[in-house]
C-alpha cells in the first residue's frame, strides 16, 4: 500500500502510511507514557517533594534555634558589658578611695612628724636653755666668788656665808 506523497514534487509532503511512519508505534509510546508515566513519575516527584519540605521543616527549626541562640547571646553581652561598666565604675571609686586614704595617711604622718620635730626642737631649745642658764649662773657664782674675797671683810663674809647655809636649807 504505497499511497503517492501529496505534494511530492514541492520537496514537503505527507506520507500517509502508518506503517512507514510509525504513527502507531508513537501512539503506543504516548499512551504508555499518559497512563503509566505520572504514577512513577508521581511517586519520585512527590517523595522528592517530601523530602524537599522535610529539608525545609528542618531549616526553618535550625534558623528559629540560630535566632533563639543568637537573641541570648545578645542579652548575654548586655548583661556581660552592664557587669564590665559595673566594674570599672566600682574600680574607679575605689582606686579614688584609696589615693584618699593614702592622701589622708601621708598628711597625718606628716604632721605627726612635724610634731616631733617640733617637739624635738622644743625640748633642744629647752635643754640648751637650760645648760646655758646652768653655765652663765656658774660664771656667775665664780665671778663673784672672785669679786667677794676682795670686797667683804671677814665678819661680812661670815655673815653671808650664814645666811646662805641658811637660806639653803629652807629652799
Amino acid at each position: 500500500m504505497n499511497l503517492p506523497l501529496i505534494l511530492a514534487s514541492e520537496g514537503f509532503g505527507l506520507n500517509l502510511n502508518l506503517f512507514e511512519t510509525n504513527v502507531l508505534n508513537l501512539a503506543v509510546v504516548i499512551f504508555g507514557l499518559y497512563k503509566f508515566l505520572p504514577n512513577f513519575l508521581g511517586g519520585m516527584l512527590e517523595r522528592r517533594r517530601k523530602a524537599i519540605l522535610l529539608d525545609l521543616e528542618d531549616a526553618e527549626d535550625r534558623l528559629q534555634e540560630a535566632t533563639n541562640a543568637l537573641e541570648k547571646a545578645k542579652q548575654e553581652l548586655s548583661s556581660a558589658e552592664q557587669k564590665a561598666s559595673q566594674i570599672r565604675s566600682d574600680c574607679k571609686s575605689r582606686a579614688e578611695a584609696i589615693r584618699l586614704e593614702s592622701e589622708k595617711r601621708t598628711v597625718e604622718e606628716m604632721a605627726r612628724i612635724k610634731q616631733g620635730a617640733a617637739s624635738d626642737l622644743n625640748a633642744e631649745a629647752s635643754r640648751v636653755s637650760t645648760q646655758l642658764r646652768r653655765e652663765a649662773a656658774r660664771l656667775a657664782i665664780e665671778k663673784a666668788l672672785e669679786t667677794l674675797p676682795g670686797k667683804l671683810d671677814k665678819v661680812s663674809q661670815s655673815k653671808f656665808l650664814t645666811d646662805s647655809i641658811n637660806n639653803m636649807g629652807e629652799g
